[in-house]
């Protein structure tokens, strides 16, 4: 028996939730060769290729997928990569392979002096990571990873090892990122919210000065076409942000970009829920933290909430000095549809949300079949460079079940038929052009591997199972 068919081959001493694969052509089996293919031991990369290291939010959704595969590997996955958090508490965006060579990547760990320039943050001395993070799924994952096989997870101590960890990780963005006081938590860079290079970044990066092209070398174009992926002068701005934040000891308030966004505060407080049915299941009261989603809820309403767009906007809040709340960001993308996670979202929020997703802006369900990452009629809008149009299967998982979320399960249906043919039709891409689903970036893509396997196994009721509690607000 081959690695793989080790893999999909379910235990006789539990339950499985699914029926076995009957044929080896299945999405189902071809999802578990590209897990296989990618898994290094220890984690698994998001692309062999072109990310050949550990990224957050990556094995976050990886590990949701790799439960219905091995439970056991999906809790490693977690595991790992929670080992590489910090003293503060953050969880760095990439963990790094110390067998990979330097220039595989870049920024690679010579950049990011983890261990030496984050010393103060508490960066661990074992491993190398980065020194900002990504958005905070990871609550989320280890619930449902924990729902996969409740009897393994008790028996390993996962949550009760796991909970703290996850605690400290959702402090560190409460207070040391609520850079806006208004209680949500901001990003200090465009690869901490995820994605990177949406249009919602050029206003506040147009004011950063680029790193000089001569101080780097951008790996990620030996691999990919440039005409998909950031522009130069964009890349300039990334890497004076980072270095900036890294020469700084990484500490937090101090530099020129900081942003609320939406997906990454939806994400938090989908997470806080998830946190407060942990703490239940480790016989504590987890009130006080559903609470806290509540208010956090409210505040993403309060701040992020736009009615004249009919959807969330990123908020600048180095956008006018004058005035400390900043100011929002005009510009639509995928981020803005993704409050629908949250229950306690209003009802008329949530239809005009809905509205705006199915409307001329992102066409999902007519002019395209899974959500663009960015308004099909703004002037921005590129169908295949990275964030600027393109639909993604992760933020397709999302919205597929922000809409069940809510009840609109007609819609949520169509949207998981539709990512769940084109993640088998691409070979797993990490992204498509939103009219066409011509396949772009990497393929044998882990997150959209994972995500299609959630989404052929999971219940389609998924409000319990994903830890949130409560219903909409009139």
């Amino acid at each position: 028996m081959d690695r793989t068919a080790q893999l999909i081959t379910p235990s006789a001493a539990r339950s499985i939730a699914y029926d076995p694969p009957r044929s080896s052509h299945s999405l189902h089996v071809r999802a578990a060769r590209v897990l296989e293919g990618n898994w290094t031991g220890a984690s698994t990369v998001p692309s062999r290729s072109l990310y050949p290291h550990q990224w957050s939010w990556d094995s976050a959704f990886i590990a949701i997928g790799l439960r219905h595969l091995s439970p056991l590997r999906a809790q490693t996955e977690l595991e790992t990569l929670l080992a590489a958090q910090w003293g503060d508490g953050r969880v760095p965006h990439i963990v790094f392979n110390p067998s990979v060579p330097l220039d595989a990547y870049f920024p690679s760990p010579d950049f990011w002096r983890s261990s030496t320039a984050g010393h103060g943050a508490g960066a661990p001395r074992t491993v190398q990571t980065s020194g900002i993070v990504q958005p905070p799924v990871h609550a989320l994952a280890v619930w449902l990873v924990h729902r996969a096989d409740p009897g393994l997870s008790r028996a390993r101590g996962f949550l009760a090892r796991m909970y703290p960890r996850l605690a400290a990780w959702h402090r560190y963005l409460l207070h040391r990122r609520d850079l806006g006081g208004g209680g949500l938590a901001s990003v200090v860079h465009p690869w901490e919210q995820g994605m990177d290079n949406s249009p919602a970044w050029d206003l506040p990066l147009s004011r950063v000065t680029p790193a000089p092209a001569r101080s780097f070398r951008r790996a990620d174009l030996d691999h990919g076409s440039a005409e998909d992926r950031p522009t130069d002068l964009d890349y300039g701005r990334y890497v004076r942000l980072a270095t900036d934040y890294r020469d700084a000891g990484y500490a937090d308030g101090g530099g020129e970009f900081a942003v609320e966004d939406p997906a990454f505060n939806a994400l938090l407080i989908a997470s806080e829920h998830a946190l407060a049915r942990i703490a239940e299941e480790l016989g504590a009261p987890g009130t006080a933290r559903h609470a806290r989603a509540e208010r956090l809820t409210a505040a993403l309403v309060e701040r992020l909430w736009d009615p004249a767009s009919g959807m969330f906007l990123c908020r600048d809040l180095r956008g006018s000095a004058q005035d400390r709340r900043g100011t929002l960001i005009p510009e639509r993308g995928v981020s803005g549809l993704l409050p629908l996670l949250l229950p306690g979202l209003p009802r008329d929020i949530v239809r005009e949300v809905v509205r705006t997703a199915s409307g001329p802006h992102f066409g999902l369900g007519t002019t395209t079949r899974l959500v663009p990452s960015y308004d099909l009629l703004g002037e921005a809008f590129d169908p295949h460079r990275y964030w600027r149009g393109p639909a993604w299967f992760n933020t397709a998982w999302l919205l597929e079940r922000g809409l069940r979320t809510q009840g609109e399960h007609r819609r949520a249906d169509a949207l998981r038929e539709s990512a769940l043919e084109l993640a088998g039709t691409t070979d797993f891409a990490e992204y498509v052009d939103p009219y066409t689903s011509e396949a772009c970036g990497a393929t044998g893509f882990s997150w959209t591997a994972a995500l299609a396997l959630d989404l052929l196994h999971s219940d389609t009721t998924v409000t319990a199972d994903m830890g949130l509690k409560g219903g909409n607000r009139r």
